[in-house]
């Protein structure tokens, strides 16, 4: 009988121990946030159990049990899950271990953890929570950075209309959640139509604000909208861009792990995998991939090195690379990318061209009708370009092809994008590319036009005190033609014609007696008469005809002998000398009018290249009137070295004017 008794005490004591290991907090038990540096929502997590406050263990502490932390407190989304008595210990009492949440539960209560008192922790372990406070992304398909915005006013949760909300909005609304960078701004109750109070309506924010309810709007509660009209935000989530100079669409790249934001080391960091980046953050393609900190020193964590992307993953952490942490270097090696932008110039210049916009994932022009200095400003301060100075119609730069986004744009020039203009509608038009827009900014040294011109061919005209003028051709050749060229990055030059070939030009006549070495980074750096002081009329205007997409280059190179390197997705890249001969040779002195190939250097010559290596296995008949008609592997699909740049050395050039 005795045995039978402690058998049975044996059982309820292992029953009642397995139970606490796996107990939860009792129905309605308390909670707070409190500690150094506290706020109403962000704090030491303290519960109260048996008439006291006590602390919880960071052990296994993460995101998803802080996310019940904050909703139990209506505290909008978790931002950070702190540990190790982020919010400094003020008491001993260590009550609950091994929380274990799955996030979606109402209350810390419903989430199972240790045995009460049982802990294997200090003190200095306590857990904490940072919140969102005030506002949250909900709805149909939302996740933690892409949903439907409320904000919590008066004690209750409301929604935010879409009226006047824009990518400058979503942005605060990003920042604030520790989301990164805004991608889109959805309109309509995209992620469904909430219920309950309007807060906001008409938020106009200048995208600095660090809360949303910082920014301008009509008041609380007041609006003129009705259901179905609720704003969201898509944000990046994991990824941003940050330093120096930064902007939406160009800066240091920072990604978010373990609840800290660190950089990229530059091991590796190239092309493909500045593209992956660009294209996460919805920002086209990346134009330059930038290393040695170009956008200042980050700090903190240095998370990922040695990053391998091939250009079509959709994240940066689906590249291969190091791992998480791995790379022991200085933020002297932090990587940054320059990326086209949701707008881009095309036909021309960086800061003067026909203007493309990104949306649905295509590229697509804008219609001329009603376009004027107002919307090229929009351009030009969206693009950095200074200030607009002409906004050329009737496709200026050459007819687009494809989608035409938008028609009928009216901006008051003071908006921070063009697509915050009035506008008929993305994909609404009754034009054809023919009345493409186009737009000349500020920044913009000089421009090829005229008749029959074209991006690398034409009159020459430079800007000098944000006026337009052309250049007289005395003593005009091929080496002031070639600093045009180089400036324009068009490769080399070919010809440099005289007495106005493209057509005369019309008002200011900038330089005249320009003498270069050939080696300037600027015409305007070369010697001549001075600005504004001439001997000629516009009959003898100076032109330019550049090879446009292929250059020679490297150590001891001349305009007819060098490493070959072709202009593709706006980057200079080099060629891979398998199956390379006296026929590809030929194409590349034909194009840039440097006779016949008399050799054809192999293992770089001319020096290593740096960069992509756009094409290998090339084979061309010798007929081509360029390389890129010639067949190849496709562009970027060789995966050679530089050690293997091909080059040439031709006859010479066969043609002068």
């Amino acid at each position: 009988m005795e045995l039978q008794q402690l058998v049975c005490w044996f059982s309820v004591m292992i029953v009642l121990f397995f139970k606490g290991c796996a107990s939860k907090l009792p129905d309605g038990a308390k909670i707070i946030l409190t500690g150094s540096g506290s706020t109403r929502c962000s704090g030491r997590v303290e519960i109260y159990h048996n008439n006291n406050w006590v602390s919880v263990s960071d052990y296994n502490w993460d995101l998803n049990d802080a996310e019940v932390v904050c909703r139990q407190l209506n505290c909008g989304t978790a931002l950070e899950a702190p540990r190790s008595a982020h919010f400094r210990a003020e008491t001993e009492k260590i009550w609950l271990d091994n929380v274990n949440c799955s996030g979606n539960e109402s209350s810390l209560n419903e989430c199972q953890h240790s045995e009460f008192g049982r802990h294997k922790c200090g003190y200095d372990r306590s857990a904490g929570v940072i919140c969102s406070d005030l506002i949250r992304l909900a709805g149909s398909g939302s996740t933690r950075c892409s949903g439907r915005v409320e904000i919590y006013h008066n004690n209750i949760w409301g929604r935010v209309s879409d009226g006047g909300w824009d990518l400058n909005d979503a942005e605060v609304v990003c920042g604030q959640l520790n989301c990164g960078t805004a991608l889109e701004v959805p309109h309509s109750a995209h992620f469904g139509a909430g219920t309950g109070r309007i807060w906001l309506d008409n938020v106009g924010c200048s995208g600095t604000e660090s809360s949303l309810t910082e920014c301008k709007h009509s008041g609380f509660g007041s609006h003129s909208c009705g259901q179905g009209q609720d704003a969201g935000v898509i944000c990046s989530d994991l990824i941003r861009l940050a330093g120096s100079g930064s902007t939406r669409c160009s800066g240091r790249v920072e990604i978010y792990h373990k609840y800290i934001w660190g950089t990229v080391s530059d091991y590796n960091w190239d092309l493909n995998d500045a593209d992956v980046v660009c294209r996460q953050i919805n920002c086209g393609s990346a134009v330059d991939a930038l290393q040695l900190a170009y956008f200042g020193e980050g700090t903190g964590q240095i998370w990922l090195s040695d990053v391998t992307c091939s250009g079509n993953e959709s994240s940066l952490t689906e590249c291969e690379h190091s791992g998480w942490g791995n790379y022991y270097s200085g933020h002297y090696y932090d990587v940054g990318v320059i990326c086209s932008g949701p707008i881009r110039l095309a036909g021309s210049t960086r800061c003067s061209g026909r203007v493309e916009i990104f949306h649905n994932k295509i590229w697509g022009t804008v219609c001329d009708n009603g376009w004027d200095l107002n919307d090229a400003e929009v351009v030009c301060r969206e693009l950095n370009c200074g200030l607009a100075l002409e906004a050329p119609r009737s496709a200026h730069f050459g007819a687009g092809t494809g989608q035409i986004w938008l028609d009928d744009v009216a901006c008051s020039g003071k908006e921070g994008s063009l697509t915050e203009c009035q506008h008929g509608g993305f994909g609404v038009n009754t034009c054809k590319h023919g009345e493409d827009a186009g737009v000349i900014c500020s920044a913009v040294p000089m421009i090829l036009t005229g008749s029959g011109s074209s991006r690398c061919s034409g009159r020459v005209e430079i800007y000098h005190n944000n006026i337009r003028g052309t250049v007289c051709d005395n003593g005009w050749d091929l080496n002031d033609a070639e600093v045009v060229c180089r400036q324009l990055n068009c490769g080399t030059a070919l010809e440099a014609p005289h007495s106005a070939h493209f057509g005369a030009g019309t008002g200011q006549i900038w330089l005249d007696n320009v003498g270069c070495s050939g080696t300037e980074t600027s015409l305007t750096k070369c010697q001549h008469s001075g600005f504004g002081s001439h001997r000629c009329g516009h009959g003898q205007d100076a032109g330019v005809i550049c090879s446009d997409l292929i250059r020679l280059a490297g150590f001891g190179s001349t305009r007819c002998s060098g490493r070959v390197e072709i202009f593709h997705n706006n980057i200079w890249g080099t060629v891979s000398d398998f199956n390379w001969d006296l026929n590809d040779a030929d194409v590349v002195c034909r194009q840039i009018n440097c006779g016949s190939a008399l050799e054809v250097p192999r293992l770089a010559y001319f020096g290593e290249g740096f960069g992509p290596i756009w094409l290998g296995d090339v084979t061309c008949s010798g007929n081509e009137s360029s390389l890129t008609e010639c067949q190849h592997s496709g562009w970027g699909n060789y995966y050679s070295e530089h050690h293997y740049d091909v080059s040439v050395i031709c006859s010479g050039e066969t043609t002068y004017r």
